[in-house]
């Protein structure tokens, strides 16, 4: 158990000397630099140094008593910490870090997840996008298999401030979203639900492009699936196609009267 819990250590920064110091010190409490290099069989000025430098990283504290200093770790909860914002750090700039690979070596990365679960984990990774969500979705179809969606994914995407402007077939379900919209963070356009009643989702976000299946009946949520394609190209396609799919939606709002569809017409066609 003990190696296991070095390797994790070192998974998140610390090397092998300083995990064992961390590991004992947790087992010491305060203690001087003389009893960590006993406990571990560190040499004592080895000790002594990386001792120092864990106190500079804050993974340990200091303290002088009796004219020596003696060292304390800090709590397993702030390595954790510590883990998950490196984490999501590195999360942040992985476009960015991507980028400065040549066009040559960019490969589209794409992760399939299957079942109902799987659909979840694509939900929740719209979730990390850094600006705005377009979505091509049945309001419909969506809360028939996932009845707390407003709830539990809806509210979460408001409560990060993440703004949608999504596109659905114009239906109750989707008007009655619809009616919605300003509270949701969201602007939705209605399409002709006779004309384009689509069941699969569409979410495009960052470099992303996200793709949400659902049951069709014949295998239970096994029959489920979500597609993330991660590709600049791939996603700034796929933006370009939903803002060409967006004017068309502004000129077949059902609400408009066919005088000011026609008057939406002709402003297209002047811009």
């Amino acid at each position: 158990m003990a190696k296991d819990i070095i390797h994790v250590l070192q998974a998140v920064g610390l090397d092998s000397k300083q995990s064992q110091l961390y590991v004992a010190g947790l087992q010491l409490g305060t203690a001087p630099a003389s009893d960590y290099a006993k406990s571990t069989g560190i040499n004592r000025i080895t000790t002594y140094n990386l001792l120092e430098e864990m106190v500079h990283r804050s993974y340990f504290t200091v303290i002088k008593k009796m004219r020596a200093k003696w060292y304390a770790p800090v709590a397993p909860e702030f390595v954790a910490l510590e883990a998950r914002k490196n984490a999501e750090a590195l999360e942040r700039v992985l476009p960015e870090l991507r980028s400065l690979q040549g066009a040559k070596y960019r490969k589209p990365c794409v992760r399939f997840f299957e079942g109902w679960e799987g659909v979840r984990h694509v939900y929740e990774d719209t979730l990390t996008a850094s600006g705005e969500l377009l979505n091509f979705a049945n309001s419909g179809v969506v809360r028939k298999f996932w009845p707390r969606y407003d709830e539990e994914y809806v509210d979460e995407r408001v409560k990060q401030g993440i703004r949608l402007r999504g596109i659905s077939p114009d239906d109750a379900a989707g008007r009655n979203v619809h009616g919605e919209d300003h509270e949701r963070l969201r602007e939705i356009r209605l399409v002709p639900a006779s004309e384009f009643d689509f069941t699969n989702e569409i979410n495009i976000y960052d470099h992303k492009v996200a793709i949400c299946s659902f049951d069709s009946g014949l295998r239970g949520d096994k029959d489920m699936f979500g597609v993330i394609i991660e590709s600049k190209e791939v996603a700034e396609t796929q933006r370009q196609i939903f803002e060409m799919a967006w004017r068309f939606a502004l000129g077949t709002t059902p609400k408009a009267s066919p005088e000011k569809k026609g008057q939406t017409f002709k402003r297209r066609l002047i811009a």
